[in-house]
C-alpha cells in the first residue's frame, strides 16, 4: 500500500462510525487535516511521504473510534466509543423480542375491542417487561470489553490500515468465484450431467426426473439467467488480472447483482422450475437465500460507503 491508501483506509474506518448525514463532510475535513500534517512533517524530516510515515502519523493521530467521537455527541454508557454500538445493539434486540412476542399472543383469536386489550395487556407483561433483561446484558457485555480495552498494552490497538479497494481474500478467492460461476453455468444448461458425472448413468429415471426442467423455466427465465452469469465472467476476469476493484467494476457488480436477485426472485415467484415438486421447492429455497444474502450484503456495503467531499449544505 502506499501513502494514500493508507490515509484512505484511516479516513475510511472514521467515517464509517459517524451518522450517514456526516461522513463524507467529517472524511473531507479528516483528509485535508491529515495530508497537511503529513506534509508538514515529512518537509520538517527531510523525507518523502511513504506509508510508513503516514501510518506512524495517524497513529500518533489517534484511534479511529476516538477520532470519530469528536465529531459526534457522545453517550456516556459504559465507554464514549462503544456508546451508539450500545443502543443500537439493544433496539435491535428489544424489536425483535417484542416482535416475536406480540406475533405470539396474536396468534389467539380476538373477538372484541376488550379482547384486543387484554391480549396487549398480555404482552406487555409477558414479554415487553422481561425483555429488559437484553439491555442488562448489552451492559455486562460492553462494560468487559471496555475494561480488556483498558487492560491492553498501546501496542496491541495500534490502528492498521485496511487493503481499501483490494480483493477480499486475493487473487484466489476471485479464481474460486470464477469456478463457481462456470459451475453454475454447466449446471443450469443441464443439471443431469452431474449424475451421468458421478454415477454413469446408473441412476433411476426417478432421479432424473428430480432434475429435469419445466418447459416454462428453460424457455423463459433460464436464458436470461445464463446470460447475467455469464456477464460475470470478464468482470471476475478483470479484477483477478488487474488485482483490485475499480470504481466503475464495483458499479457494475452491484448492477449485476440486482439484476441477479431481481431475477431469482421472478423465478421463486413464478412456476415451477423442475418438473419434480420437491426438486422444485428445494432450488427456489436456495435462491431466495442467495438473494436475500446478495441484498443484505449490498446493504451492508452502501451503509459503509464513504466519498469524502463537502456536502450541499455545507459549501451553501
Amino acid at each position: 500500500m502506499n501513502a494514500n491508501d493508507v490515509i484512505e483506509s484511516y479516513v475510511t474506518d472514521v467515517a464509517v462510525r459517524l451518522p450517514r448525514k456526516q461522513r463524507n463532510d467529517v472524511a473531507f475535513e479528516s483528509r485535508a487535516l491529515i495530508n497537511d500534517g503529513i506534509q508538514d512533517k515529512a518537509e520538517a524530516a527531510g523525507r518523502v511521504v511513504d506509508a510508513a510515515m503516514a501510518t506512524e502519523f495517524l497513529r500518533a493521530f489517534g484511534r479511529p473510534e476516538d477520532v470519530a467521537a469528536r465529531y459526534r455527541p457522545t453517550l456516556t454508557i459504559i465507554d464514549p466509543t462503544d456508546g451508539y454500538a450500545f443502543v443500537r445493539a439493544s433496539a435491535i434486540g428489544l424489536a425483535i423480542i417484542w416482535g416475536a412476542g406480540l406475533v405470539e399472543v396474536l396468534q389467539q383469536p380476538i373477538g372484541s375491542g376488550l379482547d384486543f386489550l387484554t391480549t396487549l395487556g398480555r404482552w406487555w407483561g409477558s414479554t415487553l417487561i422481561p425483555s429488559l433483561w437484553w439491555p442488562g446484558v448489552l451492559v455486562v457485555g460492553f462494560g468487559i470489553a471496555s475494561w480488556l480495552r483498558r487492560r491492553q498494552s498501546p501496542q496491541s490497538s495500534h490502528w492498521r490500515p485496511r487493503a481499501g479497494d483490494r480483493i477480499p481474500g486475493g487473487r484466489a478467492a476471485m479464481v474460486m468465484a470464477l469456478l463457481g460461476i462456470l459451475c453454475g453455468l454447466a449446471v443450469l444448461i443441464d443439471p443431469r450431467w452431474v449424475l451421468e458425472l458421478l454415477f454413469r448413468g446408473q441412476m433411476a429415471p426417478a432421479a432424473y426426473d428430480a432434475l429435469t426442467y419445466t418447459e416454462t423455466f428453460r424457455h423463459r427465465q433460464a436464458p436470461s439467467l445464463l446470460v447475467l452469469l455469464a456477464l460475470n465472467i470478464p468482470l471476475l476476469i478483470t479484477v483477478i488480472v488487474s488485482g483490485r476493484w475499480s470504481a466503475m467494476m464495483g458499479r457494475i457488480d452491484t448492477g449485476l447483482r440486482l439484476l441477479t436477485c431481481a431475477m431469482l426472485g421472478w423465478i421463486v415467484l413464478d412456476g415451477p422450475v423442475f418438473i419434480a415438486s420437491g426438486s422444485d421447492q428445494m432450488i427456489k429455497f436456495f435462491m431466495a437465500v442467495i438473494a436475500t444474502v446478495t441484498l443484505i450484503d449490498l446493504g451492508i456495503k452502501l451503509h459503509r460507503s464513504v466519498k469524502p467531499a463537502p456536502s450541499q449544505q455545507s459549501q451553501s
